[in-house]
């Protein structure tokens, strides 16, 4: 699917090990774009890990949390954005509200649930709800159709980063900025 007007932000939406945050970057960098995680602008507000905020407070502290800096960076922000959402966000409804009052295209990154359980098996990452493959895939299954509700569905199966994010400028509309990595 092609789009005939270019976005002026975006969020990456998807579940654990989609590649949100590493896609987000080189595409912010690729266009010329400020990139943001939402997760790590997270950590450095609280300062501590996202496991340690679900271990000490829950994840529904952690939802209402991440509302509230989503609402602010929704509305701070001027244009020329990339975040990364964490794999949670978007299932919440007031997120996809915020997200569309402020103009964001969301674009779900995709791969099949094997594929994103081990490539969340990273040395020195926890992920409080990657568990056994089974709980992984049966959260996945329930996530999957709302993000299947983003503007841009995007698989990544067997693709490399860089495709990836050439994929999403193409899909977009999107033109690089003068100076921008490429």
């Amino acid at each position: 699917m092609k789009y005939s007007a270019a976005p002026e932000s975006m969020a990456l939406i998807g579940f654990m090990g989609a590649g949100k945050t590493t896609v987000g970057r080189l595409l912010a960098a690729r266009l010329g774009w400020q990139f943001q995680d939402l997760d790590d602008v997270i950590v450095n507000r609280e300062g501590r890990s996202i496991s340690d905020i679900f271990r000490d407070h829950g994840e529904r502290y952690f939802r209402d949390l991440e509302n509230r800096v989503l609402r602010e960076l929704a509305t701070d922000h001027k244009s020329r954005l990339v975040l990364a959402l964490g794999g949670g966000a978007f299932v919440d409804a007031a997120n996809r509200r915020v997200l569309q009052e402020a103009g964001f295209c969301t674009v779900f990154l995709d791969a099949p649930v094997d594929e994103l359980f081990l490539r969340c098996a990273q040395p020195g990452v926890i992920r409080p709800l990657r568990q056994d493959i089974q709980k992984f895939s049966d959260l996945y299954k329930q996530r999957r159709p709302e993000y299947r509700k983003c503007s841009l569905h995007v698989d990544t199966t067997g693709k490399q980063v860089a495709g990836v994010a050439e994929e999403i400028v193409r899909a977009l509309n999107l033109l690089a900025t003068p100076g921008a990595s490429e």
